[in-house]
């Protein structure tokens, strides 16, 4: 077999051969490599899976059993193929990404979870046991950390808020699935334009996921008061923003990403009203950039937080501050 000329990523077959999923991941992997995609191999044998719809151990077994070119997969993976050239990250290709061993509708409308945030979740999960805990997830994006918290600590409810309706949407979606898999059936109470929000409420039981799109606190109720208070907000400086790969500064959305010009913007803000909405003994987790340790622990020490830590990622880099109210 040999690659066509002029660009073309598919496969002249010679000698009468058959196409395979492994001709296939050899033809996507040359082409992602053409277009400078760092993980070329991995990404063309993620997205060869998925349009053929196998594990890793089926195509370990079918990868040299002979395929029609006309099977409606083999245009499904080249047209993936395509869009990963472009630059656009390969889980809003495939519409969904995991974190914390749950699965998460994506689009270009919400940051794509990142393993390192994982350690938000974690820390929460390690301080608290309590059923009853009550806890607010802002700039929720998605709701991975929010909905990943209530489900893993089989809460009765959380909060999600958000300033973009599109990422609501997306959080909607995913609380659903999960409602629908915890509780087997949910109702939907409200729209995100009323002062209380949409609400998702599980038919029997007492589980709910309230959503609430809002500027940070601007329609949070002052009698709203939580136990926790989860965020990660946006944290790049402006000028930074520029330099980082397309995947991240053309698909994702900037604003989720853009933390004005120190990178500081909405910690300030957060270290001064979250206050307003924890009880006494209340405590606050952000999710920093791994520079950002020292600042963001002097700025809450500065604004009244106590006990105020750092916490590294996996990799070993700053990831989360933690704050005492």
């Amino acid at each position: 077999r040999r690659f066509l000329s002029a660009g073309e990523s598919r496969y002249e077959m010679e000698d009468g051969m058959s196409l395979t999923m492994e001709q296939l991941w050899d033809e996507g992997r040359a082409s992602l490599e053409q277009a400078g995609i760092e993980e070329a191999s991995l990404d063309a044998k993620v997205l060869l899976m998925e349009a053929f719809h196998v594990d890793m151990t089926h195509f370990l077994i079918d990868r040299a059993r002979p395929l029609e070119e006309s099977l409606p997969s083999v245009a499904v993976y080249r047209n993936w193929i395509e869009e990963r050239k472009k630059r656009i990250p390969l889980q809003q290709i495939l519409g969904s990404c995991w974190f914390m061993g749950l699965e998460f509708t994506v689009d270009s409308h919400v940051l794509i979870p990142r393993q390192d945030t994982e350690t938000l979740v974690e820390m929460v999960l390690k301080d608290y046991s309590k059923e009853d805990l009550k806890v607010l997830d802002m700039c929720t994006g998605s709701g991975c950390i929010g909905l990943s918290i209530w489900m893993h600590m089989g809460l009765e409810t959380v909060t999600l808020a958000d300033i973009s309706a599109e990422a609501l949407e997306v959080a909607r979606m995913n609380g659903e699935r999960l409602l629908s898999r915890r509780e087997g059936k949910w109702k939907q109470e409200g729209n995100l334009e009323e002062q209380e929000g949409l609400r998702l409420t599980a038919c029997s039981g007492k589980s709910q996921i309230r959503m609430v799109k809002t500027d940070l606190f601007s329609r949070i109720s002052s009698e709203d008061c939580y136990d926790v208070i989860v965020s990660n907000p946006p944290y790049i400086p402006s000028k930074v923003i520029e330099g980082l790969e397309p995947e991240v500064r053309v698909y994702e959305p900037r604003l989720a990403l853009d933390g004005m010009e120190d990178g500081l913007h909405f910690y300030k803000i957060l270290a001064r009203e979250c206050k307003e909405h924890l009880i006494p003994g209340g405590t606050l987790y952000l999710e920093i950039g791994h520079d950002q340790g020292n600042a963001v622990k002097r700025l809450l020490e500065n604004t009244g937080w106590s006990h105020v830590m750092v916490v590294k990622d996996a990799p070993g880099n700053d990831r989360v501050v933690k704050a005492v109210y």
